[in-house]
């Protein structure tokens, strides 16, 4: 069974003339895409945002202690 916002997109894309219609698919395809990469890139970062919050916890301490420098980009 199609989602409600499948039926929607139908609809709409039943309205359009046919060369309008393969013109909205490839945005479409597009927009997908983008969207898939986002999800995966959300998914990793909840994966790895407590890592990141311990090593800006650290970052903080070590600034706090005086142990740390300003960074050289020269020697990235």
């Amino acid at each position: 069974m199609a989602s409600t916002a499948i039926i929607t997109i139908t609809k709409m894309m039943e309205t359009l003339p046919e060369p309008a219609q393969d013109q909205a698919v490839e945005h479409l395809r597009d927009f997908i895409a983008d969207m898939q990469d986002e999800i995966q890139w959300d998914a990793v970062f909840k994966k790895t945002q407590k890592q990141l919050i311990d090593a800006a916890r650290r970052a903080r301490e070590e600034i706090a202690a005086g142990r740390a420098k300003p960074m050289d980009y020269d020697q990235l």
